[in-house]
């Protein structure tokens, strides 16, 4: 019986990792004709039928690529560094309730914390063993960036874990039966939103990338299989973001189509974002951050404190 679960939750995690796979394959394509109609243009339509092929062409295209090895670089980490970044990134998608897997987590939202706080060494290691002055200052700036922003994320959801008492993110869904928090929480939700976007290194928050300035940052050294697993890993990021806005704030956790769209429409929203504002500034991230962002979710926070001990 118990070879038999086991047997079950590794099939379950298996079809999980091709459907996150596929869905990055696809969003990356989303994106690609997104920003394409936005800048006038066709975007890919010349693989397969209007394009759909086109992302799979481009996976066999890098991983075929020659890897470079740098005769400078800290050999172990460098080589290492996308490889967990990218197992990091798969292993948060564990703990969306399922209803047809055996993996429960009532602590889910602390494993949330754990993974996201891991994926700053992956991006912290990844510019220093390259042992390159421009993937070392890119790396600086995307860890300084995403721990800045994490402060803020966690207090954010803090506040909703008040309203619900509980880690487990099947409990959203009970909660939100009658009406969504994104209506209890609206200014909240919104800098969730946009601390999503610091957090996966999107557009107007990408400084870990900024072409102009640090050419590409902490992966300018990665070529073919190792740039193809850090971008994969910020994609499935985007997802998971997208989904957990979805699952917080937009109605739970359900299998039904509407769910998806929801999704969907999340992650249109990231490309809608980065089709359309400018780069920030770097002292103005720090200062949304550290002067507004956190100053407003302990506000909230104590809130809904007083809240929930008047309503007991």
């Amino acid at each position: 019986m118990i070879y038999m679960d086991t047997l079950n939750i590794l099939i379950g995690a298996l079809i999980l990792v091709i459907g996150v796979m596929i869905g990055v394959a696809f969003l990356t394509l989303l994106e690609r004709k997104v920003l394409g109609y936005i800048q006038i243009r066709k975007g890919p339509n010349k693989v397969g039928f209007m394009g759909l092929l086109q992302p799979f062409s481009d996976a066999i295209k890098l991983f075929t690529k020659e890897q470079m090895y740098l005769n400078y670089s800290n050999y172990l980490s460098y080589y290492f560094s996308p490889i967990i970044s990218f197992i990091l990134s798969l292993m948060i998608w564990m703990l969306i309730p399922y209803y047809f897997n055996m993996i429960s987590f009532n602590l889910g939202v602390l494993f949330f914390f754990c993974c996201t706080k891991l994926g700053v060494y992956t991006l912290m290691v990844a510019g220093w063993a390259s042992n390159s002055n421009y993937s070392l200052l890119g790396g600086l700036q995307a860890v300084a960036q995403t721990i800045s922003y994490e402060v803020s994320m966690k207090l954010i959801l803090l506040s909703s874990i008040i309203l619900v008492m509980d880690f487990n993110l099947l409990m959203f869904n009970y909660y939100q039966f009658m009406i969504w928090l994104i209506f209890l929480m609206f200014p909240l939700s919104l800098c969730w939103m946009s601390s999503s976007l610091a957090e996966t290194n999107r557009t107007p928050f990408d400084f870990a990338e900024g072409e102009s300035e640090l050419v590409s940052g902490f992966n300018i050294e990665y070529s073919s299989g190792g740039f193809a697993l850090i971008f994969l890993a910020e994609y499935s990021s985007i997802l998971f973001m997208s989904l957990i806005f979805v699952v917080i704030y937009m109605g739970g956790y359900d299998l039904s189509i509407i769910f998806y769209f929801k999704i969907m429409f999340i992650s249109f929203f990231f490309i809608w974002v980065r089709g359309t504002l400018p780069r920030y500034r770097y002292d103005k991230l720090m200062y949304l951050s550290w002067k507004i962002y956190l100053p407003i979710s302990l506000n909230f926070l104590m809130l809904f404190l007083g809240l929930k001990i008047n309503f007991y």
